[in-house]
């Protein structure tokens, strides 16, 4: 099992990738389309620099679950 902060430490960065690929991706919508949800990214592949082991311990903690091809989304 991992250490309890470096869970924490993995799970902050995971959200702080999804939200910028979320606002990339709101950013980039056009005026055109107000109507369209600005967070349509709800699964990406975790940060590198942590271990597919961590990513996995987070799912057992029910904090993500997994989306497929390497991919995860918060829970």
């Amino acid at each position: 099992m991992a250490d309890k902060e470096v869970l924490k430490q993995a799970f902050k960065a995971f959200k702080k990738r999804l939200k910028l690929y979320q606002q990339d991706t709101g950013s980039s919508s056009p005026a055109s389309h107000p109507s369209r949800d600005k967070a349509t990214i709800t699964a990406i592949n975790p940060p590198d620099q942590y271990p597919k082991e961590i990513w996995e311990e987070l799912v057992a903690q029910g904090k993500l679950k997994p989306a497929g091809r390497g991919m995860y989304e918060l829970a």
